[in-house]
């Protein structure tokens, strides 16, 4: 397993988050995924998701839609 540290904004406040993956690497958009699955993956709010075949570009557009920006993947 490997650690990945995630730097980003969440509507405009610095925040910090540490996730757990076995694969050897996370690009950005999948982070982005995974802090969208973090912030508002309830039922509530599962129309924000992205579709399953959304592109990468669509992930992050939705991302900062919603107030995630600046998303950066520290190793």
């Amino acid at each position: 397993m490997r650690n990945y540290t995630l730097e980003y904004l969440f509507n405009g406040e610095p925040r910090t988050y540490m996730f757990e993956f076995e694969q050897p690497q996370l690009p950005v958009h999948e982070a982005a995924m995974h802090l969208l699955q973090l912030h508002y993956g309830d039922g509530e709010n599962s129309l924000i998701m992205p579709t399953a075949d959304a592109t990468p570009t669509e992930i992050l557009e939705q991302a900062e839609r919603v107030g995630l920006t600046q998303i950066k993947v520290v190793d």
